[in-house]
């Protein structure tokens, strides 16, 4: 797993080992086709990466430019192997990590005051984190944030409409769906 683009382009990150699933990393080539798809969003970008794992979406952002990322991941391997990420690219000073459930997270974070302009989220498949999560990210969210989340294409609930927020586009890779949501704007 490397970095795809940017200041840290071609460097090799940290993963589990591959006897370790609980950790699933994306792609290499969904990361760079998301980054694609977001390219005039990263440039000054607060990104929150939730579920991070790795943190290699998280990791991407910063080398395309973002001003910081804050990482929260509930597992302490995750939180390791983000740690490890992130001196390797030495981002320490724009990097925070958050060793907590995704919930008690964005609480913290709705409480300190932040806002966030990019936020992703990879969580484990087949629990229903992407709409649980949607409902009570918006006070995270600046007005014009996207959330760009990862869910598996086989096996999933159906994804039903979350209040406050409207999906703008599907995209596949092989069993691997992105949904890139914004913010409604109520007029």
């Amino acid at each position: 797993m490397r970095i795809i683009a940017g200041e840290f382009r071609g460097r090799r990150l940290h993963s589990p080992r591959p006897k370790n699933f609980q950790i699933r990393p994306t792609t290499d080539m969904v990361r760079e086709s998301v980054f694609n798809i977001i390219a005039d969003r990263v440039q000054g970008a607060r990104v929150l990466d939730l579920f991070a794992g790795t943190g290699a979406m998280g990791m991407e952002a910063l080398s395309r430019g973002a001003q910081s990322c804050l990482f929260v991941d509930n597992g302490a391997k995750a939180v390791r192997i983000i740690r490890e990420n992130v001196q390797l690219c030495e981002v320490q000073h724009r990097s925070r990590i958050i060793q907590a459930k995704v919930s008690s997270a964005i609480f913290r974070l709705r409480s300190e005051g932040e806002l966030f302009d990019l936020i992703f989220m990879d969580p484990p498949y087949r629990k229903g984190y992407i709409e649980k999560t949607l409902q009570i990210i918006s006070p995270v969210a600046n007005e014009d944030s996207l959330v760009i989340a990862e869910r598996h294409i086989k096996g999933e609930p159906p994804m039903v409409p979350v209040p406050g927020w409207q999906k703008k586009l599907d995209r596949r890779y092989g069993d691997t769906l992105i949904s890139i949501y914004s913010r409604l704007t109520i007029l």
